[in-house]
């Protein structure tokens, strides 16, 4: 079975965002809600949340972030935090939204959270699942923030670079707690993603700069955390391979109007992992406030 199956009734549109196309699968009414991805992932990431998200009383968005899926690859930028939000706060121009609840998973938990700091009065809710861009003070954080950026960036290079579906399907598994979660179709999805005419540069561009050194001066640090006002809500997981669960537990104790929440039986993707669990708590925080 397809898993856009799972998201009948939803519709994919392309918008100009800052000048960028972007592609989004969408579904509902209400108050805007933007789900993104993690770092070279893609909107059906969350094929088995839109419409569920959507029967709340939400008007889901789905997005492939500025350099992923089918949106635009530009070579002319620096793939660092503040490009993501531009592109983020374009998306949402273009939608005629004035603000928006964030759903940022890794990179996009990363986007989020940049986003409600450096502009606060376009971010409703903050939700941050498995999300990177987390820098505490403590020295052994410290080292871990640093072993878990090569790490990724390693990995993902290694399946970025001269793509074959082995080594697309190697990254997949390396993110679910169950490597049988991943299907065949996800793995055809993410192979055709990167092999798109014009898209080898732009990807070498994107996994070199993002995880790269000097974008941790974006990471956003305890002071930065306890500036946003937001109500926010960290979600982790019993098997994330990347960032340990207590650094997402202490930002949430850091900031001031944070939760934290676990989801169990899944690694880095929660969302396809454990759709039932992500869609309760997201649909529970998310939707507590809408008649």
């Amino acid at each position: 079975m397809s898993f856009w199956t799972d998201s009948l009734g939803a519709e994919v549109r392309f918008r100009d965002a800052a000048g960028w196309r972007t592609r989004s699968i969408e579904a509902g009414d209400g108050d805007a809600v933007i789900l993104m991805g993690g770092l070279t992932g893609h909107a059906e990431a969350f094929l088995r949340n839109i419409v569920p998200l959507s029967e709340r009383g939400l008007r889901v968005f789905a997005i492939d972030a500025l350099g992923h899926g089918l949106s635009a690859r530009p070579t002319d930028v620096t793939y660092h935090a503040p490009v993501f939000t531009e592109h983020l706060l374009g998306f949402l121009d273009a939608i005629g939204a004035k603000r928006a609840h964030l759903v940022g998973q890794s990179l996009g938990g990363w986007t989020a959270l940049f986003t409600a700091l450096k502009h606060p009065d376009r971010v409703g809710k903050v939700i941050s699942v498995t999300g990177a861009g987390l820098l505490l003070s403590d020295e052994k954080s410290l080292d871990e923030s640093k072993r878990v950026h090569a790490q990724v960036k390693t990995v993902t290079a290694k399946a970025a670079t001269a793509p074959t579906r082995e080594s697309v399907r190697a990254r997949l598994e390396w993110l679910m707690a169950d490597p049988a979660t991943v299907t065949d179709e996800l793995v055809e999805c993410r192979y055709r993603y990167y092999t798109l005419p014009g898209a080898e540069e732009a990807l070498a561009k994107l996994v070199a700069e993002q995880p790269g050194e000097a974008n941790r001066a974006h990471m956003l640090d305890e002071a930065d955390l306890a500036r946003i006002g937001n109500e926010t809500l960290i979600v982790w997981t019993d098997h994330n391979p990347t960032t340990p669960a207590e650094v997402g537990r202490r930002a949430a104790q850091i900031m001031p109007h944070a939760h934290f929440d676990m989801i169990t039986g899944a690694g880095h993707w929660p969302m396809f992992e454990q759709p039932g669990q992500f869609n309760r708590i997201v649909g529970d925080f998310l939707a507590k406030d809408v008649p």
